[in-house]
């Protein structure tokens, strides 16, 4: 063997190498070394490592020691012991030299004085490691695989150079190689913001491991403006934008990554989980594959896969018939198996739910899908029913947007789904019939501001022909109806609109007044209790109640002549007045009190309130110190003491209740 082929022949032969790999302290998911290019060299196994030295001036290799000064590959330089997932790597010295720590792994080649040649990264030649006999060699193996294809180039081959950029050992990824290669000396052992670059991925890590995402992601932005080209940077920084729930950003962080890097497994396994939470399957499953690099994936994240892949799979196909209930339970166990994030699922999920009459649910819904719109990569396209997802997405909002009067929102999204899938005839029709309802509910509404109450209510029904499911158009043209004296047609449509959206309160109190019209007490108190407690505050919906409670009971021929609306709390000192009060029709709130009593001062102002609130109950107020005969004739000992009576009877008893239970019992009884 010649002289110049010696160097190559100690790498490929007599080199027993175990190096440590430090763990990317964000990330907890750990591979196997697969013997990627950027992998620290494999220990050899099955015996002895061989330990030959030669008398030759190539000198001879020990895996184990380090040159005096170094550190350890994964070390930080503080010598805190702590490592970084990016901290600089160790770097060797031409051998017989003083000079600095080099790395000859460039694209240029050149021929020392000793006629090595000296090859760059494409020929994959380690130079600069000659030396006489009176110097061996010792503790010159870089601390990283300085040859991206794996292999040792041709002993002399000599390579273009094809670029003037510099090259030194990067920080590497952690697990997936010591000193992967940087363009542009980014981050070296000589650069003076090397230091800047560690501590500010230490500081990162230490927040991420305590889970303060925000403070990690604020140190791990700094590592990036030092370093915006190290994938391990772009890792971390995704990392940081997961724990802090900022999907899209995380999924964009780890493209770069890869792209940076791409056969960083870490940052393809953390891209698939992105993938998976978005619903991506397929693209899942490819950085899946990436990130094992050909051995088996981890089998859980498959099943995780597969369940997410044949929910979805369910609840498209049930969409498709028009099986809404089927769609809405596939989709929610398409999102209950790990598809928290997938903007396609939820809009879905937000149709079924508007085709099952669940409007406040579907609109819920929706308000979830704005937070994930534009997280799905505008570069994978997802097409479904025939039509771009995005313009599905879109479709979807302006449906539920009209369904819940919000015409104007409803017109842009589904213009802005034409926009984006413009060839497609359902986005098509669903833009032309969203048009037409929102024309005829504007025209209907001008006609009612002026007076033209029949011709509103052709106006509206017009736009139920396009839209026979909308509420609002039922519920307009209730008002028409109301106002020209039919009542009758009035609560056929308002009982549309409930079928609709169960809880519409503008229908509630439509029909509520019309049943008024027709005496219909017992309906009319009924719709006017939901209102209550839909809206406890509104004085016009408690004296609605109260004056229908009148009505019904002097329809049953019951005593009215004592009740009254509202007022305040009224105060009784008298047992006689006691008892006369609490034998009033309806319900009696009576409150034991004591001036000066620090909890009774807490709590009065609430009674005020309360009495407002629920003015078909009488509030009544006992002084304990000035009424001592109810005092004792109630057996009050505590205050502040609360009771209430119906219809004479006691029914409730509270001693020192809080607002909270306080306000439900009130309402319990009173309605």
């Amino acid at each position: 063997m010649s002289h110049d082929q010696r160097p190559v022949s100690g790498l490929s032969s007599r080199m027993d190498i175990s190096l440590s790999l430090e763990e990317n302290k964000p990330d907890t998911k750990t591979f196997p070394d697969l013997g990627s290019p950027v992998s620290p060299l494999r220990s050899r196994t099955g015996g002895p490592a061989n330990t030959s030295s030669s008398s030759s001036s190539s000198g001879s290799f020990s895996a184990n020691r380090v040159l005096p000064g170094t550190r350890k590959s994964g070390e930080l330089s503080s010598g805190s012991g702590e490592s970084s997932p990016t901290g600089p790597r160790p770097m060797h010295r031409r051998s017989g030299s003083t000079g600095p720590l080099i790395y000859s792994g460039g694209t240029s080649s050149s021929h020392n004085s000793t006629g090595h040649t000296s090859g760059g990264a494409s020929s994959g030649v380690v130079t600069g490691i000659s030396s006489t006999a009176s110097s061996p060699v010792t503790n010159v193996l870089p601390a990283g695989n300085i040859c991206p294809s794996g292999k040792i180039g041709r002993v002399g081959a000599v390579q273009p150079r094809t670029s003037t950029r510099s090259d030194v050992l990067g920080s590497g990824t952690g697990n997936y190689g010591h000193g992967s290669i940087m363009w542009g000396g980014s981050v070296s052992a000589t650069n003076p913001s090397s230091s800047n670059f560690q501590e500010a991925t230490k500081r990162g890590n230490e927040y991420y491991k305590r889970g303060l995402f925000l403070d990690a992601l604020r140190w791990y932005d700094k590592a990036v403006s030092v370093s915006p080209d190290n994938a391990s940077c772009r890792s971390n920084r995704a990392a940081a934008l997961i724990g802090l729930g900022r999907i899209g950003e995380a999924l964009r962080e780890c493209e770069e990554a890869v792209r940076l890097d791409p056969i960083n497994e870490k940052a393809h396994y953390r891209l698939a989980g992105l993938n998976l939470r978005m619903g991506l399957v397929e693209s899942a499953r490819r950085h899946f594959s990436l990130a094992v690099h050909g051995q088996s994936p981890d089998q859980t994240e498959i099943r995780k896969l597969q369940e997410i892949e044949g929910h979805s799979a369910k609840s498209i196909d049930a969409r498709r018939i028009g099986d809404w209930k089927s769609a809405l339970r596939e989709a929610d166990a398409t999102v209950s198996a790990g598809a928290d994030s997938s903007p396609l699922i939820f809009a879905l999920r937000a149709e079924a739910l508007l085709r099952l009459h669940k409007l406040d649910e579907a609109d819920s819904t929706l308000s979830r899908l704005t937070k994930l719109e534009g997280s799905v990569p505008a570069s994978s396209p997802v097409k479904v029913f025939g039509m771009l997802s995005s313009s599905y997405i879109q479709i979807v909002r302006a449906q539920v947007d009209m369904a819940l009067g919000r015409f104007e929102t409803a017109v842009a999204a589904s213009e802005k789904a034409k926009q984006l899938d413009p060839t497609n005839t359902e986005v098509t029709s669903v833009l032309n019939n969203v048009r037409l309802v929102a024309r005829a509910r504007l025209r209907g509404n001008e006609l009612f501001k002026s007076g033209s109450f029949a011709d509103a209510c052709t106006a509206y029904g017009e736009g139920l022909k396009h839209d026979q499911f909308n509420p609002v158009l039922y519920c307009n043209r209730a008002a028409c109806w109301s106002k020209m004296g039919r009542w009758e047609k009035s609560v056929e449509d308002c009982n549309e609109a409930l079928r609709i959206q169960p809880n519409y309160t503008k229908a509630l109190l439509r029909r509520a007044n019309s049943n008024a019209k027709l005496e219909r007490w017992a309906e009319c108190v009924r719709d006017y209790e939901v209102l209550r407690k839909e809206l406890p505050g509104d004085k016009e919906v408690a004296e609605g109640l109260f004056h229908a409670q009148v009505a019904l009971k002097m329809s049953r021929g019951e005593e009215v002549s004592n009740l009254k609306f509202g007022g305040e709390v009224e105060a009784v000192s008298t047992l006689e007045q006691f008892e006369a009060a609490i034998s009033l029709p309806g319900v009696s709130v009576v409150y034991f009190m004591a001036p000066g009593n620090a909890q009774c001062t807490q709590i009065s102002p609430f009674v005020d309130t309360l009495c407002t609130r629920y003015p078909s109950a009488n509030f009544l107020k006992v002084n304990v110190n000035e009424s001592h005969a109810v005092a004792r004739a109630e057996n009050v000992r505590i205050v502040p003491t609360f009771k209430i009576y119906k219809n004479g009877t006691r029914v409730k008893e509270m001693i020192c209740p809080s607002q909270q239970i306080f306000e439900y019992s009130v309402r319990h009884y009173s309605l």
